[in-house]
C-alpha cells in the first residue's frame, strides 16, 4: 500500500462516518444545538474544510454550488442562516468523496508549503493528516451528539463502500 492508498481510504471512512452522522440524525437534532455551532453547521463545517483543505493549494479551491456565506464558520458571530436540509449536505459530502481519489492522486506530498497562507511553516503532507485529525474531530463532536439521543454510527476503519 502507498502512502496516497492510505490518505485515500481515511478520506473515505471519514467522510463515510460524516455521511452517518448525517443520516441518521434525528430531526430535532439536526437543528439543534448552539448557534453558531448547530448539528448541521458542525456536518457542514466538517464537509467544507475536508474538501477546502484536501486541494494542492487554495487557488484549486472550487466551491461547492450550493454554498452560503459564513455557513463553514463555528467561531465569532456569523449570521443566523435557514439550515441546510439534510439532503443536501448528503450531497456535498458525496460530492467531496467522490473527489478523493483523483485530489489526493494529484497532491505533491512531498511540498514545504500547505497551498494555504494562513498556514505557514507547515508542509503538505503535514496539512493532510490535520485535515484527517479535523474531520474526525467532527465526527466524533456529531457522533457523540447523535449518542445522548439513543442513536449510534458504525466505525469505519476503511473504505466501506465505492466512492460515489
Amino acid at each position: 500500500m502507498t502512502l496516497k492508498q492510505a490518505i485515500k481510504g481515511q478520506y473515505h471512512a471519514g467522510l463515510e462516518q460524516l455521511r452517518q452522522c448525517v443520516d441518521r440524525c434525528p430531526e430535532g437534532v439536526w437543528v439543534g444545538g448552539e448557534h453558531p455551532r448547530s448539528y448541521w453547521r458542525i456536518a457542514y463545517h466538517a464537509a467544507f474544510y475536508t474538501h477546502l483543505y484536501m486541494q494542492q493549494y487554495f487557488e484549486a479551491f472550487q466551491q461547492w454550488d450550493k454554498a452560503r456565506d459564513t455557513c463553514k464558520d463555528l467561531w465569532g458571530d456569523p449570521a443566523v442562516l435557514e439550515p441546510y436540509l439534510r439532503s443536501e449536505i448528503m450531497e456535498y459530502i458525496d460530492q467531496v468523496d467522490s473527489g478523493v481519489d483523483a485530489t489526493v492522486e494529484a497532491l505533491d506530498l512531498d511540498s514545504a508549503d500547505t497551498g494555504f497562507p494562513w498556514y505557514k511553516d507547515m508542509a503538505k503532507l503535514d496539512h493532510v493528516l490535520m485535515n484527517l485529525r479535523h474531520l474526525q474531530g467532527h465526527v466524533g463532536q456529531l457522533s457523540e451528539r447523535l449518542m445522548a439521543h439513543g442513536v449510534d454510527i458504525d466505525w469505519v476503519g476503511k473504505r466501506a463502500r465505492a466512492a460515489v
